[in-house]
């Protein structure tokens, strides 16, 4: 995955990462003084606007983004776009290609929903809004497979669910029966026992439970409490702390644990316990 050189001029500055095998890309930007000749993308574009406002055309009328709204383009809408005060706006931006929308879709539905199409460039969405906070780090971030599928599945869900026409087949079609999920989740969660350490795919566990990622999504939280990605994150932890009890380096605990650098491990083992690992480890040598 690439990531493109951060960009500044006069104020404005630009970080943008591309993933190299799929039509998904995301930017994080800051303009002042640039203003966007009219353009479009052949991919859906959802961007949330973080700080600032940014004014634009589309579809024949002026719109405005404020602060925690989110744009919504359809590949191939025309638009413009620039700074509607002195300071200037900052938002997140995402481009998914329909090839990728329409997999989620599938999985989602079961192969029985229609492309979305969104109506309103603007919406004032709260719960979207943070479904594609959460998205937009997970891809810059070279987060775990599992995370970024989840949280992509996540975003894309809650744009169709809640401003979409076209795709709005009930989520429950594509649920598993409840006496069912029992044994998805156990089968999932026997996989990420197994190779907790290393980078498992949703589309791995779900071959492994037998049903579609989307359901097995729901019955994992279901059946434990968390998302498939939550529980391989808890299982490293818990093998980290292991090797931390033997004495082992913090940084060797994090690798050997499946972690994909130390930063992430520190920050999570944190999060979890309470404690740094190094605390933690120094806790049993004595004194």
């Amino acid at each position: 995955m690439s990531r493109q050189p951060d960009q500044d001029r006069g104020g404005d500055w630009v970080r943008y990462w591309r993933d190299p095998d799929r039509p998904l890309e995301a930017m994080h930007a800051h303009f002042v003084g640039h203003v966007f000749h009219p353009h479009s993308h052949d991919a859906y574009s959802f961007a949330v606007t973080e700080s600032g406002a940014q004014r634009f055309t589309c579809r024949g009328a002026g719109h405005t983004s404020a602060a925690g709204m989110v744009m919504a383009f359809n590949p191939d809408d025309p638009h413009d776009g620039e700074s509607a005060v002195e300071l200037g706006f900052t938002y997140r931006i995402m481009h998914i290609g329909p090839d990728v929308v329409r997999a989620v879709l599938d999985d989602v539905t079961d192969g029985r929903g229609a492309m979305p199409l969104f109506d309103r460039p603007v919406v004032d969405d709260p719960v979207l809004a943070r479904a594609l906070r959460r998205l937009h780090p997970a891809l810059v971030g070279a987060a775990d497979p599992l995370v970024r599928e989840e949280r992509l599945t996540a975003a894309v869900e809650a744009m169709v669910r809640r401003n979409a026409r076209g795709a709005a087949a009930a989520a429950g079609e594509s649920e598993l029966p409840v006496g069912a999920q029992a044994g998805a989740a156990r089968r999932a969660r026997d996989l990420l026992r197994a190779a907790y350490d290393q980078p498992l795919t949703a589309q791995q566990l779900a071959d492994a439970a037998g049903c579609s990622r989307f359901a097995l999504y729901r019955a994992f939280r279901g059946e434990y409490g968390m998302a498939p990605s939550d529980y391989q994150r808890l299982l490293r932890l818990r093998r980290a702390r292991a090797l931390l009890v033997e004495g082992r380096a913090t940084s060797d605990a994090a690798t050997e644990a499946g972690f994909a650098d130390q930063a992430h491990f520190h920050r999570w083992f944190v999060r979890c316990f309470g404690i740094t690992p190094g605390v933690f480890r120094r806790a049993g040598a004595g004194g």
